[in-house]
């Protein structure tokens, strides 16, 4: 493994950066990190539509939500790169097409997420919101959400985990995120496909178990905060 590390480490970081286009590693942390940060915004007002008190909102999105978490990410990428041409005209390539699905499917995860956060907001926050006559828009942006996204932190973290494991799914389609890579490298050293396989699922444990663990250390962070404030709000 020592031997193919010092060989291909700067292939399986970049892929053939700066002579060709971005890969690796850093097109697999790239491409989660876009994915999730396109996503948010996407799946706030998907979280809002879903805990709307007007029907005629709220029911076409968890009828959305519902069919894009009952089907696998693997067919929302095949919907992106063989349905959106045929119906725009253009076809994408493969890191637009990678990116359109974790969006889609990113965004109806963060939905509920987002709308767990709101629902597990206390019911006095908004009363007392609705009392200084804040509307349930208004209350919904500077009292609501504000404390819920807080409390998602975690939950987001833990998202981009999910996000960064799913950008393995491109190399059905070609991208040269750090699995296609690591494929590639293989052929290349066909009796060392045990060390190959076993720096690419290294190279996940680390990215994805540091991360887990900054997951946890914000929960405790935020329960320790929650705890302090308790004491605060009894005595006033």
């Amino acid at each position: 493994m020592i031997e193919i590390i010092q060989t291909y480490w700067v292939y399986f970081l970049v892929g053939q950066y700066p002579n060709g286009p971005l890969g690796g590693l850093a097109l697999t942390v790239l491409l989660a990190a876009l994915a999730l940060l396109l996503a948010l915004p996407l799946g706030i007002v998907l979280g809002l539509a879903r805990i709307s008190p007007f029907r005629v909102i709220r029911w076409p999105v968890t009828v959305i939500v519902y069919v894009v978490r009952g089907v696998p990410l693997l067919m929302v990428i095949f919907w992106a790169y063989f349905f959106l041409p045929s119906v725009t005209g253009h076809k994408t390539d493969q890191f637009s097409t990678m990116l359109i699905a974790l969006v889609l499917f990113d965004g109806v995860y963060l939905a509920e997420i987002v709308r767990a956060g709101i629902l597990g907001i206390p019911k006095g926050q908004f009363e007392s919101a609705r009392t200084l006559g804040l509307g349930y828009w208004r209350t919904m942006q500077l009292v609501i959400l504000p404390q819920a996204l807080r409390h998602m932190l975690p939950s987001l973290v833990n998202q981009f985990i999910a996000t960064i494991k799913a950008t393995s799914l491109g190399y059905i389609i070609g991208l040269t995120e750090v699995s296609f890579i690591a494929a590639q490298i293989n052929t290349q050293v066909f009796t060392h496909a045990t060390e190959v396989y076993g720096l690419l699922a290294l190279t996940y444990f680390v990215l994805c178990f540091g991360l887990s663990r900054f997951a946890y250390w914000l929960e405790q962070r935020l329960a320790r905060r929650v705890a302090h404030l308790q004491p605060l709000k009894a005595t006033a």
